[in-house]
């Protein structure tokens, strides 16, 4: 059984970009294939929670060979975003030079099979923040359905 979700998505504007893909890859150092997040569509400083839009496009890097004919989104895929909207918004409590690296993931669960096209929502709530360790929690829903949760852990490098 999944977990309660994080936040209640029909409470958010899903729709309006918040900061821009541009915007995001301005702190981030992930480039080409690796720019997972489209967009942040919600930001609770105080709950220390934040909201991505990832599109799930026919045209990425994976399709071809990750199941042909039935392309499925790759979970290391869902993970990589995960971490990377935890590392944005680690940056934005607590602002830094440094690039918050991917540190660790524990308790993973693939719920739902992910194919293109589809848009996913990726949440993300900090459980420890500290100068040199983050914890969130993660999840991952498309189409109203939890696609994916866990617990990411990042590290400044």
């Amino acid at each position: 059984m999944p977990a309660a979700p994080l936040i209640d998505l029909s409470t958010i504007e899903l729709n309006r970009i918040l900061v821009s893909r541009e915007e995001i890859y301005k702190d981030l150092p992930h480039r080409f294939e690796f720019m997972q997040l489209d967009g942040i569509v919600h930001v609770d400083r105080e709950a220390e929670l934040a909201v991505a839009v990832r599109e799930v496009r026919e045209d990425e890097f994976w399709v071809k060979g990750h199941i042909p004919g039935r392309p499925l989104l790759p979970g290391v895929l869902m993970i990589e975003t995960a971490a990377q909207l935890a590392s944005y918004m680690s940056k934005l409590l607590q602002p830094s030079d440094r690039f918050i690296g991917f540190g660790g993931v524990d308790a993973v669960k693939f719920r739902v099979a992910v194919s293109p096209p589809s848009r996913m929502y990726f949440v993300v709530k900090s459980v420890e923040l500290r100068p040199r360790r983050i914890v969130c929690d993660a999840q991952a829903f498309v189409n109203g359905q939890m696609a994916f949760e866990g617990r990411i852990t990042g590290m400044p490098v």
